[in-house]
């Protein structure tokens, strides 16, 4: 196993011309005596390395982020909104620290990948955690989500973000208040799928509504409305992450079980999700240093976050190893959803890291041509 570099990717240049996309994961420290805050890692998957990129800025000392969205536009990459929390000590034997919510933020960062600068872009207009959030031609979407820590309550508000005059303007509201929700951008619109959902009344009623936390909402940019998508989840449970490769949306899991055995892909003409074919693996550490990473069924999934890339679908998981709760491995699974006979998983080294590290927010891919 090797060692995370700590040094930030190198830039495109007529020596590194393979780096065309990277994906970007958002961690933070599971131990706070680790002494450390947020920070961004990559993965370049064309020749197989992971690089650190050095901390998030503008995150208080003893206090992480979570909750936020990250998503790129070109060769940026922005860290939107998210819950501030300040880590209590680490209980030995314990999955994680006690945390204490102290904000909601509506902070909004700007990440250069070529040159490795941050600089801070206009806070959203309504700050808020768990929200649904993607890009669509060329803009920056977000919807739902909770805006205040004191109730678990979503909201219906939603906007956009233009980066060419770094301004977000408000959108209409969805048809319903949700939190948990997941985005993604299929047939150039965007998608927010499922969550914990409400109706509320015009006097002000709020009433928890189990079909449409099933359901999803698409706002058309053209007619500046959202349409309500019935079934389109089909569980209670709201999605982990939905991605779309070459026009189809892929899922595998939800919020409470990040992978299910088996990936799943959307049928839009008849509203179902169906299983893929070659995608059934009970777990994916199984495919990690002789089926066991050495350790057999003591070893515990961390985290677990999936970027598609071409017809690949990128699983970036994160391991505790057995005997050892502080000494963990990054390893990055892979999916060929192209129809074929051939090995549809393929796996790669694990990278010993030397902390315990805990997932902040979804990965994204940045395009750096």
């Amino acid at each position: 196993m090797g060692s995370l570099p700590s040094t930030p990717p190198p830039p495109l240049s007529p020596e590194n011309p393979a780096a065309v996309d990277r994906i970007y994961a958002h961690f933070c420290p599971r131990d706070p005596a680790a002494g450390l805050s947020n920070w961004l890692e990559s993965h370049d998957p064309s020749d197989d390395t992971w690089r650190r990129t050095g901390p998030i800025p503008g995150i208080p000392e003893n206090h992480v982020l979570k909750g936020s969205a990250m998503v790129s536009i070109g060769s940026s990459l922005y860290i939107i909104g998210g819950r501030l929390c300040r880590k209590g000590p680490y209980i030995s034997g314990a999955d994680d620290s006690i945390e204490v919510d102290v904000a909601v933020r509506p902070d909004v960062l700007r990440h250069d990948t070529v040159t490795g600068e941050w600089s801070a872009c206009a806070p959203l207009l309504v700050p808020r955690f768990d929200f649904a959030c993607m890009a669509c031609d060329g803009k920056i979407y977000v919807a739902g989500g909770q805006c205040v820590l004191s109730s678990a309550r979503g909201t219906s508000a939603a906007e956009v973000y233009d980066p060419t005059d770094d301004t977000w303007d408000p959108l209409p509201p969805m048809n319903t208040l949700r939190y948990k929700c997941v985005g993604v951008t299929w047939q150039g619109r965007f998608h927010v799928v499922g969550g914990f959902a409400e109706r509320e009344s015009l006097a002000g009623d709020r009433w928890p509504s189990p079909v449409d936390r099933s359901s999803a909402e698409v706002f058309d940019a053209r007619r500046g409305e959202w349409d309500l998508v019935p079934g389109m989840w089909q569980l209670d449970v709201p999605p982990n992450q939905i991605v779309a490769v070459e026009g189809r949306l892929f899922s595998s899991g939800d919020c409470l079980n990040t992978w299910k055995g088996h990936i799943e892909a959307y049928d839009g003409k008849l509203n179902i999700w169906n299983i893929v074919e070659r995608s059934h693996l009970h777990d994916p550490s199984s495919l990690v240093v002789g089926g066991d990473m050495g350790g057999g069924p003591a070893v515990q999934r961390l985290y677990l976050t999936m970027a598609p890339i071409g017809t690949q679908l990128y699983f970036l998981a994160g391991y505790r190893m057995p005997g050892d709760e502080f000494r963990s491995v990054s390893v990055v699974h892979t999916f060929d959803t192209a129809s074929g006979t051939g090995e549809a998983w393929r796996s790669s080294e694990p990278m010993e890291v030397d902390e315990m590290k805990e997932l902040c927010s979804h990965c994204c891919v940045v395009q750096l041509s």
